[in-house]
């Protein structure tokens, strides 16, 4: 299935519906958002879409699945155990592979395009 994303002015002004409160959420009483744009692929491994959630601090892990992601808006440091915090803004591009766990701090709300591709 696809669902059309063209937004006038880019990706920032399309609704990704309600936001709900982020469950893995551990400082801030953060709020997050998604839009499937389009799921299938070899064996319905793929999904993409758009991601955004609101300044807070949450823990994340990726398991089953890699997920590669593009910041568009906003900034977040993300902390993994044993690397020096890292932090991402508009146009950089994270990996995730499965198996990996961390700590996302976000400043700023943020938004992002997301593919996973489950193992």
């Amino acid at each position: 299935m696809t669902i059309p994303t063209h937004a006038a002015h880019g990706t920032d002004s399309l609704d990704l519906g309600a936001h709900a409160p982020k469950p893995t959420s551990i400082e801030g009483a953060q709020t997050e958002a998604a839009l499937s744009v389009w799921a299938g692929g070899i064996g319905d491994r793929i999904d993409t879409g758009l991601w955004e959630c609101t300044p807070g601090v949450f823990t994340a892990e990726r398991i089953g699945y890699t997920e590669i992601c593009t910041i568009l808006s906003g900034r977040v440091t993300i902390e993994v155990d044993g690397a020096e915090p890292e932090e991402f803004g508009p146009g950089d591009v994270m990996v995730m592979p499965s198996g990996w766990k961390g700590v996302w701090r976000v400043h700023e709300p943020l938004r992002k395009h997301y593919t996973t591709i489950d193992d």
